[in-house]
């Protein structure tokens, strides 16, 4: 059985708690089925890591400004491109066929950002694996935990799903020809797409909130 972090780490991730959300020890003990102490203590951690705040005396679950957010997408995008170069160099044969398979059953999930959300984060712990660098993968871990503070999946928006796919089949057919430099930088622009697209929903965002008041 899971430890209250990863239950509470995984409620996160998976949307059923979203930024600005109170996490109350008593009720996380009782929907998970533990006991407080374990519940306080992950509660600690995650604070520690920053993934949550304190709001007076509660905590709630942290949100990215822009400054954050730029600052989460430098560091993503650099130490993504270095995993895509290593696994290049080497991921085996089935960890590429994994890959490559990954993205043709996803292509049967278009329109549905959840489930696309939830395995485009697999396909890109797949290449994290086959860069075969234990301490990039543990950065990496890092690094995608704190973008379960984004609310909302880049993959809504129109026409991303699709792009995005085709994007990841361009970094597998680059690791497929062993051209690390064609699937560092194919894992960058991918990245900067991703970017570039959750700026644009940013703005928006902010505009109809505008428009609301």
């Amino acid at each position: 059985m899971k430890d209250a972090y990863s239950l509470i780490l995984a409620a996160i991730d998976g949307g059923i708690y979203r930024p600005g959300d109170r996490l109350v020890e008593s009720e996380l003990a009782e929907r998970f089925g533990v006991s407080r102490t374990p519940v306080r203590e992950a509660l600690q951690r995650l604070e520690t890591q920053s993934m949550l705040k304190r709001d007076g005396r509660s905590l709630i679950i942290a949100t990215l400004d822009h400054n954050q957010l730029a600052e989460l997408y430098t560091v993503r995008a650099e130490l993504e491109a270095l995993a895509a170069r290593l696994a290049a160099n080497h991921a085996t044969p089935e960890e590429i066929r994994v890959l490559a398979g990954m993205v043709e059953e996803d292509r049967k999930m278009l329109g549905d950002p959840q489930a696309l959300s939830r395995s485009n984060r697999r396909f890109h712990h797949q290449v994290h694996l086959a860069s075969h660098n234990r301490y990039l993968v543990q950065q990496l871990d890092l690094v995608h935990r704190s973008m379960a503070l984004m609310a909302r999946t880049t993959l809504a928006a129109k026409g991303r799903d699709a792009v995005s796919l085709d994007e990841h089949q361009a970094i597998v057919d680059a690791i497929t020809a062993r051209d690390a430099k064609g699937a560092e930088d194919a894992l960058r622009r991918h990245i900067s797409m991703a970017y570039e697209t959750r700026l644009k929903e940013e703005a928006r965002r902010v505009v109809d909130i505008g428009l609301d008041e």
